[in-house]
């Protein structure tokens, strides 16, 4: 590895002048059964089958080994996800926690997430992983509706959602409601009491995500009958007219959150941050002084806990090209409400602001954005249309 490090300190063609914030993305691949919309790293385990032990041996061995690419640099954030993360005891969080704490700075305010599945659920596991350390949990409740919920193959019921929001508010200050719509024969009516009742919980945060049929996933062979466009835009309209009212800021494509509960760690990706990525087939992004570096681990659980534990976690890392950058940090800063400050592309790309100049132009000019001399800011119809808006800087 520190020949690794020292490969990638090399003089290059960027040149950032400082190094991003830094956060931790710690993956745990298992669930109850595998949703058919889902096309992340995750794997159904049997009652009784979970290798936690021997997997988190296997995620601080991988900690250990990428510790001289962070060498130095002080942590703001950690997410945990999945996978269902809360299938692992409080037990194994709590170790998990104390291991990354032992071997990376954090800071004194760092925001630590765990994402957690109503159908896990039970009493006082979530004031458990409060005392192991979570700062914030992210409840995936997708529906309220138990005739959606099972269209959706989650293995929790609206009793069970509930009972865990209830637990979440009495745990935790800030913690994270996550919503879908445009669900397979959802109507407007439906929509609007899915987010009315998600909303009585007052949650800090909401997140409600469009239901996307992806690619290698179960409704991607056999496709679920789902809202046709303009009624997932009303229902996108109607999300943001009831949460407004409600006192939500939307702050990102997806994201709503009362003042001061903004998700930190998903603001640094979206700012183009770094982050370290461990566990089964996590993603990461790393900078240098003269380049970008992207990694993926070994997705397989087994094949990532032998080559974890054999120091050879990486399954893949090279340097993003120089002609992606600019596509990549506009995938993610356009994203953001409030946009981002033109100084900032520099910091983060180590490319000059001519790079990104005549896609800016054509972004004006068709009302995708707006900028002044040092912010650029998706405008109302940018981020109605963000796919196209962002398509301009394929070719930057």
């Amino acid at each position: 590895m520190i020949d690794l490090v020292q490969h990638y300190l090399r003089p290059g063609t960027l040149n950032l002048s400082a190094m991003p914030p830094l956060s931790l993305y710690v993956h745990l691949p298992w669930c109850l059964r595998k949703c058919p919309y889902c096309d992340f790293n995750s794997h159904e385990i049997a009652s009784g089958e979970l290798p936690e032990q021997r997997y988190l041996d296997a995620v601080v061995a991988d900690l250990e080994a990428a510790l001289p690419l962070v060498w130095g640099r002080v942590v703001h954030s950690i997410f945990i996800g999945g996978g269902t993360p809360s299938l692992f005891s409080p037990k194994g969080i709590d170790r998990l926690l104390a291991d990354v704490r032992a071997r990376l700075k954090l800071t004194p305010d760092c925001e630590i997430t765990l994402e957690a599945n109503p159908g896990t659920f039970e009493k006082e596991r979530f004031r458990a992983f409060r005392a192991a350390g979570v700062t914030r949990l992210s409840v995936g409740v997708q529906s309220f509706n138990d005739a959606q919920l099972k269209a959706l193959g989650r293995v929790h019921d609206r009793a069970q959602a509930v009972a865990a929001l209830e637990e979440a508010a009495l745990a935790f200050d800030t913690f994270n409601l996550d919503l879908m719509y445009a669900l397979p024969g959802q109507t407007m009516a439906q929509l609007e009491d899915d987010l009315a009742q998600a909303i009585g919980f007052m949650p800090p945060h909401l997140s409600v995500y469009h239901l996307t049929i992806e690619p290698n996933t179960y409704f991607a062979k056999f496709p679920p009958r789902v809202p046709d466009d303009d009624l997932a835009y009303a229902m996108l309209d109607r999300i943001t007219e009831m949460s407004a009212h409600a006192g939500y800021q939307r702050y990102e494509v997806s994201a709503y959150a009362k003042p001061g509960h903004r998700c930190w760690h998903n603001v640094n990706y979206w700012e183009f941050g770094d982050y370290l990525g461990i566990g089964a087939g996590a993603h990461g992004k790393l900078s240098f002084p003269h380049r970008v570096v992207r990694q993926v681990r070994y997705r397989e659980p087994r094949l990532y806990m032998e080559k974890a534990l054999a120091g050879d976690a990486v399954a893949q890392s090279e340097a993003v090209p120089r002609a992606q950058l600019p596509f990549e940090f506009m995938l993610n800063a356009l994203r953001l409400r409030e946009g981002f400050a033109l100084a900032r592309f520099g910091e983060r790309t180590g490319l000059p602001l001519s790079a990104i100049e005549q896609p800016l132009r054509d972004a004006e000019h068709k009302g995708l954005i707006e900028r002044d001399l040092t912010h650029v800011r998706p405008t109302q119809r940018g981020f109605d249309f963000l796919s196209d808006l962002q398509q301009l800087f394929l070719g930057a």
